[in-house]
């Protein structure tokens, strides 16, 4: 059986870390929305993509 996830489980740096970084995922994933649209390389695509799953993963709170 899988434990469930308690952020409040977490030592309180780390809590204020993923609380900056959910902050910030948005616009940095915006930022390079936009990067790609005008510069479109592998790693762009790529990192994009990385981004974007890292903004859903905040949303629904999997990390």
């Amino acid at each position: 059986m899988r434990k469930r996830y308690n952020p409040y489980a977490l030592p309180p740096w780390l809590r204020q870390l993923r609380a900056i970084c959910a902050q910030f995922i948005i616009p940095i994933t915006i930022f390079q929305a936009i990067r790609t649209i005008f510069l479109p390389t592998t790693f762009d695509v790529i990192l994009l993509a990385i981004f974007i799953l890292l903004a859903i993963a905040f949303y629904f709170e999997w990390l």
